[in-house]
């Protein structure tokens, strides 16, 4: 924990082979929180996320727009590499380099308006729901047994939020995909 007192940078680093890995970043983050303290913010850090090993092909768990979504909602930079083939590694640390220059430059605060994230919390929180979803219920939201119109009330919303025309999250096509689908499959067994 002494060397969180005045960090500029954090490299959080998961495996995409491992789920593990990818779900205790939240730990990290929340570590982050507690020991900056009161007067410490994410806001005056640059976070780059490293989703390492992408060369590990089939072995890979975590898909790419899973571990984008979970870095650019929180306003993290994202890359993928690979320590071992060395993909990826020069380009991010040229990024965290000249993104700390930035915040150093701008009076220890990130610059306004360079998150760089196109998606609301709402959109990222539905996509991860979705993605996580055990049946179609679930994917909408809704009750087992619901109505027609409340399956197609449901779905309304979330294509409104999700639409690939509107929502640019990452992995916002899948999602409405499984809307569609979750849909279809359920208004086909409500008489």
């Amino acid at each position: 924990n002494e060397f969180y007192k005045d960090t500029q940078g954090v490299l959080l680093v998961y495996d995409v082979g491992s789920k593990e890995s990818f779900e205790a970043l939240d730990s990290w983050v929340a570590e982050m929180k507690q020991e900056l303290g009161p007067h410490g913010s994410l806001d005056s850090l640059v976070c780059v996320v490293c989703a390492n090993k992408v060369d590990a092909g089939k072995l890979r768990v975590v898909d790419e727009s899973e571990g984008r979504l979970w870095a650019e909602s929180r306003g993290f930079l994202y890359w993928e590499t690979s320590a071992q083939s060395g993909e990826g590694i020069q380009e991010m640390f040229q990024t965290f380099y000249s993104a700390i220059l930035e915040l150093c430059e701008n009076g220890g605060k990130r610059p306004p308006g360079n998150s760089g994230i196109s998606f609301t919390r709402e959109q990222a929180d539905a996509i991860r729901r979705i993605r996580n979803s055990k049946d179609s219920w679930d994917t909408l939201g809704i009750k087992p047994g619901a109505s027609r119109e409340e399956v197609t009330r449901a779905y309304r919303r979330l294509a409104v939020l999700l639409h690939p025309d509107k929502c640019l999250a990452p992995g916002s096509e899948d999602a409405f995909k499984a809307l569609v689908n979750a849909r279809t499959n359920l208004l086909k067994n409500i008489k």
